[in-house]
């Protein structure tokens, strides 16, 4: 997910939905390598779809995260800052340019989503209240999946990743508001019952999505703008992490990660309508971003979803001009780890 600023934290926290984590501000999307690397001038411009939300007078903004898609096509987008009887699940038909209201509640502020390779269910991460909930494709029989101290201590989930056999991979933001190396990467297997934290000591972990081959996971920290590293044994096991790419964001930060088929990460940016990518050995391949046109108004592009088997991307943007969803061409096809997160 995306960090939101300090006037917004306090709104939700008012509301009873807490401080949210996990954006950024602005960025120019330049990795560790930027003289002459590969595709440093490259930039794609995404198109708008259609805008989904409005500012809402309750919480003062509305931000866009978590796009992924179910098995029926639909693409399913949370709004974490919607206040109780507004969407906070919605489904897109991005043919017919239309949206449905899918869940709403008066407590959860959902940071992230992902359909569940296990029991098809969509699981949602509750930032403010250190749950994980998940619902069916249709938006009903809420359930808490994961909730309590991991380790004697609260998590504040963000975004997530599943594994093929279904077990859920967590980035833990805790320690944003506090300004603490408190984040974690979090293990909890498919039911519910045991939790591990696999690293730990992170600065406001954020996006977390596994490379093509399942074998690691990338991860992002939001206040030192860079992207490690995990690699992750068939049982959940771990080796030692490493800082694989720095992102110098300028004022934007590090938010949500997704993976194409090629491995290629794209990296988006809070505080910039944009996202970079890069290649699995870290090399910038190109930057997406808004047109200049119509960037106005609009601050973070928080997450993107790939068409599965196909390059149509879709990415959450959010700001002062509302909630929007953009497209453009991807790199390469989309696959479970194209999927929000």
């Amino acid at each position: 997910m995306r960090r939101l600023p300090l006037r917004s934290l306090a709104v939700l926290a008012a509301l009873g939905s807490l401080a949210l984590a996990g954006c950024g501000t602005q960025s120019g999307g330049t990795g560790e390598r930027t003289a002459g690397a590969p595709g440093a001038d490259r930039t794609i411009r995404a198109q708008q779809v259609m805008r989904l939300t409005e500012v809402h007078e309750q919480t003062g903004m509305t931000l866009l995260e978590g796009p992924t898609f179910g098995a029926d096509g639909g693409l399913f987008v949370v709004d974490v800052t919607a206040p109780e009887g507004e969407p906070k699940v919605m489904r897109v038909d991005v043919r017919k340019k239309t949206k449905r209201a899918v869940h709403t509640d008066g407590r959860g502020a959902y940071t992230s989503a992902q359909f569940s390779p296990y029991d098809g269910r969509l699981y949602l991460t509750d930032f403010a209240h250190g749950e994980i909930v998940s619902l069916d494709a249709d938006g009903g029989d809420l359930r808490t999946f994961f909730s309590g101290e991991v380790d004697g201590a609260p998590m504040n989930p963000d975004d997530l990743a599943f594994d093929q056999d279904g077990n859920l991979y967590v980035s833990d933001s805790r320690g944003l508001t506090e300004g603490k190396a408190l984040g974690r990467v979090v293990r909890i297997d498919r039911d519910g019952e045991e939790a591990t934290v696999l690293a730990d000591g992170l600065a406001a972990t954020n996006g977390v999505s596994f490379d093509a081959e399942y074998r690691g996971l990338w991860f992002s920290e939001l206040t030192e703008n860079r992207v490690s590293y995990l690699p992750v044994g068939a049982k959940g096991g771990v080796t030692a992490r490493h800082t694989a790419i720095r992102v110098d964001g300028g004022i934007a930060q590090t938010d949500s990660i997704a993976v194409d088929a090629d491995g290629n990460l794209y990296q988006a940016l809070h505080g910039r309508p944009a996202m970079v990518v890069y290649d699995r050995h870290g090399e910038r391949l190109a930057t997406v971003e808004v047109p200049a046109r119509a960037a106005e108004g609009l601050e973070s592009a928080t997450n993107v979803a790939i068409t599965p088997g196909g390059t149509k991307a879709y990415m959450t943007v959010s700001g002062p001009a509302g909630g929007y969803l953009y497209t453009f061409d991807a790199l390469a096809k989309g696959t479970r780890q194209s999927n929000g997160g």
